[in-house]
């Protein structure tokens, strides 16, 4: 029996995290993990020893982590979780589960300029998963729950996959349905509910282009209906005419709207698109390059590319660092104003937000990421010691409130396998 633990402990800045959960509830992607050295699955195979008749098949991880995100918005969550799997490698089988809590406290300028309350609320989600794939095919089924106290999240989905050309290629399909009940904190769900039910599909091919070379090509269509709106998200109005410059502080926007504060309403459909490309190439001088290129748009009009690069070097046999840098841009959906009017009768605008998202954004990362083996060579036990920091800049071109923001992601990580 192997047992793999590992701890991973969240550095805070005062600019906070980017990647996180933000304090109105959506998420942002956070910079991927740096990989390991590129092996190819048919080499790894060749290393691997046999099992022996006296040992064990069955091989046991088990992990926690510690995450945090803070931010200059004054939003901070920390997020203590749990994660552990058995496997059977011989058999083509593995089991997984997750657990985690989300302790958020929150006081965004959202929620100041619309006179609400600083809130602290807890969220505790949970997955369990599956895969079996005893040969050239494979199937996985999974799902999940995430509960706080004014939002449900519930999926389940599953993926088979199979491989072609001796394992140097693989092609995959996957589908996850979603529900998702949003609500207001001391209010039952039967009283006031938003739900949103989602139907995501994925296509993605993976092919080994030599002894050091790995390509992917991910297709992703996701079809959502229902009310994704904020319950808490109030969308300030103003007349014909105003003129509220980019970047207006919370004070002017205040001096220059009307008294009507409706809730967000966004449109209670949407179908996203995405196509993803992956390169990664392992050099003879022990060094690794990593590239990721995401396209993406949808009906709402939203169109962004994400690209983002790492390159890993080993430095003696201790020893790993390497930059990282991502560039993301996108368009704002067809609906967004940065200052919302009335209209004739003083009516509201049938379709508001106030998530600046989704408006017109460029983001620029620069990061570096470092893996020390630490303890004496020689012994059953391995140590890792693992630190990553990366800084963004985030400038928002058609927004009220906030212009820039600079975010920090530092990670610092301690990973035994025993």
């Amino acid at each position: 029996m192997q047992l793999r633990l590992w701890t991973t402990l969240a550095a805070l800045t005062l600019f906070g995290l980017t990647g996180t959960a933000r304090g109105d509830g959506s998420e942002e992607q956070a910079p991927t993990p740096a990989p390991p050295p590129l092996v190819p699955p048919d080499a790894a195979k060749a290393t691997k020893p046999p099992v022996s008749a006296s040992t064990s098949p069955l091989t046991a991880h088990l992990g926690s982590e510690v995450g945090g995100y803070a931010d200059s918005d004054h939003v901070f969550v920390l997020t203590p979780g749990i994660a552990g799997s058995v496997e059977n490698p011989t058999a083509g089988w593995n089991l997984a589960a997750t657990y985690l809590v989300d302790m958020v406290s929150a006081a965004s300028v959202d929620i100041v300029s619309t006179a609400s309350h600083q809130y602290q609320e807890v969220r505790q989600a949970g997955t369990l998963s599956g895969t079996y794939k005893p040969h050239d095919f494979g199937a996985s089924l999974n799902t999940g729950v995430s509960y706080e106290p004014d939002y449900l999240s519930l999926r389940v989905g599953g993926s088979v996959e199979q491989d072609f050309a001796e394992k140097n290629a693989t092609l995959f399909f996957a589908f996850n349905y979603g529900h998702d009940i949003a609500g207001r904190t001391g209010t039952p769900f039967s009283v006031f509910a938003n739900v949103l039910d989602s139907e995501a599909f994925k296509l993605g091919f993976t092919r080994i282009l030599d002894r050091a070379t790995i390509a992917s090509l991910v297709g992703d269509f996701i079809l959502e209906n229902g009310d994704q709106s904020k319950p808490y998200r109030y969308i300030p109005l103003f007349n014909p005419g105003t003129v509220v410059p980019n970047g207006a502080s919370v004070d002017l926007v205040t001096s220059l709207r009307v008294s009507e504060r409706p809730l967000e309403q966004l449109p209670l459909s949407r179908q996203r698109y995405a196509a993803s490309f992956r390169l990664a190439h392992r050099f003879h001088a022990k060094s690794t390059l990593r590239l990721d290129e995401r396209l993406y748009t949808d009906s709402w009009e939203l169109h962004a590319s994400s690209t983002d690069a790492r390159y890993l070097i080993d430095v003696g046999p201790r020893f790993e660092i390497g930059p990282h840098v991502r560039f993301h841009a996108q368009s704002a959906v067809d609906f967004w104003q940065r200052a919302y009017t009335l209209g004739p009768g003083n009516q509201y605008p049938a379709l508001r937000t106030g998530d600046r998202e989704l408006g017109p954004l460029m983001g620029v990362t620069g990061g570096m990421s470092l893996r020390w083996k630490v303890g004496p060579s020689g012994r059953p036990t391995a140590w890792v010691l693992g630190f990553d920091v990366n800084v963004t800049e985030t400038h928002y071109f058609d927004d009220i409130y906030i212009i820039d923001r600079i975010s920090t992601v530092n990670g610092l990580s301690l990973e035994a396998e025993l």
